[in-house]
């Protein structure tokens, strides 16, 4: 992946950072299908240090590390935390890959429907079901990509669907769908129909296999 440099551009060509190879891969392919896609640092961004502002003070302070551990696409450009840096390969694949899905959403949207749908239905907190929609949706990429990448039990791993599950229940994005019970059960749903899809794409590649040594 290529690192945000000064003027926060990521650049198609530029040489691959060692270790790092599925995730500039995939970037070069995010920046084919988006051209204006960048990465940016929230540090020092004068637009992101007045999000983390306004978060703290409409969550009452429960949205606390918006600067230091969320990744944020705004337009064509995913603003990073620090610890960006700091990811692994896959990791950001993961990550990359559930950004996406934010940006093909408001391609889909447009840019004004999919800000009044993310801020407004039902309620912009406590009860946020247009916010919760367009997430779940992004989650279940983050699903997929975990059990494609390291195996359908890390994406089972009770500590990530812990964490998954505060998100939405919590005051990281303003307690957007406060029903615990249901949200695990969205998460374990999500998880067994990709444990299905993949057991199919296995049985169809031994097949296939099968066929093509026979």
């Amino acid at each position: 992946m290529v690192e945000p440099r000064a003027a926060g551009q990521v650049a198609l060509g530029a040489p691959v950072p060692e270790g790092h190879a599925l995730s500039h891969e995939l970037i070069e392919s995010i920046c084919t299908e988006f051209p204006r896609f960048r990465v940016i640092p929230k540090v020092g961004n004068a637009l992101s240090i007045a999000i983390d502002i306004a978060l703290k003070l409409i969550t009452g302070g429960a949205q606390r590390r918006y600067l230091s551990h969320y990744h944020t696409v705004i337009g064509d450009t995913l603003y990073v935390p620090p610890g960006w840096s700091a990811m692994t390969d896959v990791d950001r694949v993961i990550l990359l890959r559930h950004e996406r899905i934010h940006l093909r959403q408001r391609r889909r949207m447009g840019t004004v429907v999919m800000t009044l749908v993310y801020l407004l239905p039902f309620l912009p907190l406590g009860l946020a079901y247009g916010r919760a929609r367009i997430e779940w949706e992004a989650y279940c990429e983050t699903l997929r990509a975990t059990a494609e990448l390291r195996g359908i039990e890390a994406a089972r791993a009770p500590a990530l669907r812990r964490e998954i599950v505060r998100r939405f229940t919590g005051g990281d994005y303003g307690w957007m769908w406060p029903f615990r019970r249901q949200v695990e059960r969205w998460y374990d749903e999500a998880v067994t129909r990709l444990a299905v899809e993949l057991a199919a794409v296995h049985d169809h590649a031994r097949v296939t296999e099968r066929q093509q040594g026979g």
